[in-house]
């Protein structure tokens, strides 16, 4: 049976005044809708290296346990024979050198600082990664994020330190150190090195000056992010204590 125009009209006004009784007795609804936007980093569609604005707050008000990994070395095992056999598996050819690299944009993506990751200096790599690898190092870099968050640790960017390597590269690593690998991961572009006793603080510039942090403490926090994606079987994760990375291979 229709309804008449008077009674859809009734039926309207009905519901606008029940909406507004419920946010009168109840303004946490509208409010906590705000802030779950506000604190929405990306929806995860976020193409990479996308400027989005920052985001300072940290506090929340029943942070999650740091629980960290019980040993390092057990909870990364994964050798360098391990990694080379997923980096040739899932990486493109060797690049000669950095021509070379540019001239095949079609197979890499370029990776530059961005606002989950910053890339230290590079002087024997190159910023670029198979698609794939560029992805996983996203969602690290936002997972990271995320886990300082509910932890209530004031938000830090993870340190790059060493990307895609030419042939030509390794060569002048291996006259330098003689205990550098000629087969190398970082040959394939699948591979990244993340610093874990440095860290890029972010910092409100309009705002107050915010606590500090020890590097321990966001070591644990980024041992439990990198766990959770090996144990995804997202990557390969070696645990590098003379260079004092994570060395991971995507898989």
């Amino acid at each position: 049976m229709k309804l008449s125009k008077k009674r859809y009209l009734e039926t309207f006004i009905a519901v606008v005044l029940l909406l507004a009784v419920v946010r009168w007795l109840f303004p946490q609804v509208a409010e906590a809708r705000s802030v779950d936007t506000e604190m929405q980093i990306t929806d995860g569609q976020t193409p990479l290296n996308k400027e989005i604005t920052c985001i300072y707050q940290y506090n929340v008000e029943h942070p999650h346990r740091i629980l960290s990994v019980p040993h390092y070395a057990e909870a990364f095992p994964d050798t360098n024979a391990v990694q080379l056999t997923a980096a040739r598996k899932w990486g493109v050819s060797p690049v000669k050198n950095r021509e070379d690299a540019e001239a095949r944009k079609r197979e890499l993506v370029y990776i530059g600082s961005n606002p989950y990751y910053h890339v230290d200096p590079l002087y024997s790599s190159i910023p670029y990664l198979v698609p794939h690898a560029a992805v996983l190092l996203q969602d690290i870099g936002q997972a990271f994020f995320d886990s300082l968050y509910v932890k209530g640790v004031p938000f830090h960017k993870l340190i790059v330190t060493s990307v895609l390597r030419s042939q030509e590269d390794v060569l002048k690593l291996r006259r330098r150190n003689g205990n550098a690998t000629e087969n190398s991961c970082h040959l394939y572009g699948t591979t990244f090195d993340i610093c874990y006793n440095r860290y890029k603080t972010v910092e409100d510039p309009a705002g107050p000056a915010r606590r500090q942090v020890r590097n321990d403490t966001l070591k644990w926090v980024l041992s439990e992010v990198l766990r959770d994606m090996r144990e995804q079987g997202r990557c390969y994760i070696k645990y590098e204590v003379k260079q004092g990375c994570f060395h991971m291979t995507v898989r």
